[in-house]
């Protein structure tokens, strides 16, 4: 006799797997929605082979690709960073979630051209999951393969003596839960079914750690009021912490403060959006798989899972502040002596502005530094 999953095999596709988990089980927190939607292992948004997601022929661009100006000038600050770690004989810069490998070939090259003593005693990690992805950069930094390991930080097991953890919009890509008032208390919003079997909101009891975050950081929060809450962002900062035994951990990515997304009218429905070729959408629940999904990142909690970790904060300022007090102005002197070509200089400076100006992406993100000591 054919067992029960012979005779109703599980759908193939994601959203037909996802339905299929509801009806078992009831509805699913939205970080487990979240989570399927990007991270599944075969058709999550940031795992499938079929979908270009990165660049102008996909749903976003990120600062390593608009201009090769960001990754210069991280590179000039993890060259002050290096001496400020005493000129360690060897260290390394752990790159979570490493993109098309913009970044890292950026920043490797930029080492070898400028500081090639630092360059020769640099190792660099790449944590990325993607099997896609990892060959992109691979392809990118064919250069630099020696130097170059995939590994998770999670794997990387052993404290590095000397480090920096390094991430660009990684904490907004993170699977969330989502928090309403509702009366006085709070209630979170789980993913279900209506007749239709179209995926909708339902208000459910606090998960145990939701409700231990909430009371933590005593939320309170108005009438129909949403508010994300992004456990996954502080077990990174755990983890990094855990990997650093002196060093840095920098995090771009666009956010606000605890204060700001609670007092905020334009984020009293929260800040989950979506990404679909360049333009922000707000039906998070249509087509998982298929669209990019982010959140606001809560500054106030990184800093205090920093804290709790013995991180301590140097700075939090928009990007193109930091890249401006770091040498962005003298990058962009150098590109006049080195590109002749008057189109491409153009370009670069065009390409470049857009990250140096507060009315570009430079003022909607940010850059967060926190350092660990021995």
């Amino acid at each position: 006799m054919p067992s029960a999953s012979e005779t109703n095999p599980l759908p193939k596709d994601l959203a037909g797997r996802l339905r299929a988990r509801i009806e078992q089980e009831g509805p699913i927190t939205f970080y487990e929605w979240m989570k399927a939607a990007l991270y599944d292992e075969h058709e999550g948004y940031y795992c499938r082979r079929d979908r270009i997601r990165q660049g102008k022929a996909g749903d976003y661009r990120t600062a390593p690709e608009i201009s090769p100006l960001f990754a210069a000038v991280f590179a000039n600050y993890f060259m002050k960073s290096y001496f400020d770690l005493r000129a360690p004989e060897k260290w390394t810069i752990v790159e979570v979630g490493g993109g098309t490998g913009h970044f890292a070939r950026g920043v490797l090259s930029t080492l070898q051209n400028r500081f090639p003593g630092i360059f020769a005693v640099t190792q660099y990690v790449i944590d990325e999951i993607s099997d896609s992805t990892r060959s992109q950069i691979l392809t990118k930094i064919a250069e630099f393969k020696d130097r170059v390991q995939f590994r998770s930080i999670s794997e990387i097991g052993k404290r590095l003596p000397y480090a920096i953890v390094f991430s660009n919009e990684l904490l907004d890509a993170l699977p969330v839960h989502r928090v309403i008032g509702r009366s006085g208390t709070l209630r979170e919003l789980f993913v279900g079914l209506n007749e239709q079997n179209a995926f909708v909101w339902i208000e459910n009891e606090l998960s145990a750690a939701v409700a231990e975050y909430c009371e933590r950081v005593r939320l309170q929060l108005a009438d129909g009021q949403i508010y994300e809450v992004n456990l996954d962002a502080e077990q990174f900062v755990s983890r990094a912490a855990d990997v650093i035994g002196e060093g840095l951990l920098i995090t771009v990515d666009y956010g606000a403060t605890r204060a700001d997304l609670i007092t905020d009218p334009g984020r009293f429905t929260g800040t989950l959006r979506t990404f679909h070729r360049h333009r922000l959408g707000d039906d998070a629940l249509s087509r998982p798989g298929h669209l990019d999904l982010t959140t606001t990142v809560d500054w106030t909690q990184i800093m205090e899972a920093g804290e709790r970790n013995g991180l301590e904060t140097l700075r939090l300022e928009p990007l193109y502040n930091f890249l401006l007090v770091e040498g962005a102005s003298a990058e962009l002197g150098a590109a006049c002596t080195r590109i002749f070509d008057a189109a491409e200089l153009f370009n670069y400076h065009a390409a470049a502005r857009d990250l140096i100006m507060p009315d570009g992406l430079g003022g909607a993100f940010q850059v967060l530094v926190q350092r660990k000591l021995e």
